[in-house]
């Protein structure tokens, strides 16, 4: 919201253009300006998180132009925003537990389910291996694509990626461990050996990972960049763990 609002401040601030840029804007399109700038603004909207009613937000934005009073002040607006982002949170991690539960004690019956971690973790060989095999502590090179519950995907390998098992999230370390070089798996994890309502994906979220073993251990990089103290081994935000993650 603090975000929008100062946008907004910043956009306003096109009067103190000099004189031959503000000679350039008066030959744009004025009417294009203004749809442009609409379209800022619900951008922005849809960023913050809350349906608004867009009907309400043209009222503001004209009654603001026309010198009227707000209904609230700028923090109350802002308090009441956040209240009911708070809700909306609240009530998605709510749903998505209770349909991650439901999920997981449905696919433990399915044939070919492994159960790990009293069925928090699941998981499924879709294509045997017979290499070296993915045991603790070690950095595997791998494929993947991370889906949600819906099939939707939020995050895939767009190569084979170096991990550290000691580096990612709870839920796909017990998946890993065990596959063969060469084996494909599909592993269901519960949002407690996941993010929780913890990280960047929606609250409570059953992630679902497919997962290829490219290399059960890939050899540490002989030397390290000078310029950066970044870990030789890295890899995407959406399976590194967090040190906010409670099981």
């Amino acid at each position: 919201m603090r975000k929008l609002i100062a946008t907004l401040f910043t956009l306003t601030s096109l009067g103190a253009l000099q004189a031959e840029e503000a000679a350039e804007a008066q030959t744009t399109d004025i009417s294009k300006i203004s749809e442009a700038f609409g379209h800022m603004i619900g951008k922005n909207l849809d960023n913050i998180g809350v349906e608004f009613d867009i009907a309400q937000v043209i009222k503001g934005l004209q009654d603001a132009s026309a010198g009227k009073n707000s209904p609230m002040s700028e923090a109350e607006c802002i308090q009441a925003i956040s209240a009911v982002q708070e809700k909306l949170f609240k009530d998605q991690a709510l749903s998505n537990l209770a349909e991650a539960d439901q999920f997981l004690s449905e696919n433990t019956k399915s044939s070919n389910i492994v159960s790990l971690e009293n069925g928090k973790v699941q998981y499924k060989i879709e294509q045997a291996g017979s290499g070296a095999s993915v045991e603790d502590h070690f950095a595997p090179l791998i494929r993947y694509t991370g889906k949600y519950l819906n099939g939707t995907v939020f995050g895939e390998a767009k190569e084979e990626e170096k991990i550290s098992l000691d580096e990612i999230i709870p839920g796909l370390k017990a998946g890993l461990i065990g596959m063969k070089e060469g084996e494909k798996r599909t592993v269901y994890i519960h949002p407690d050996f996941a993010y929780g309502t913890s990280g960047y994906l929606p609250p409570n979220s059953l992630l679902t990972f497919e997962i290829e073993v490219v290399k059960a251990n890939a050899p540490q990089a002989d030397t390290v960049d000078s310029i950066t103290t970044e870990p030789a081994v890295s890899h995407n935000k959406e399976i590194a763990e967090t040190e906010t993650h409670v099981r």
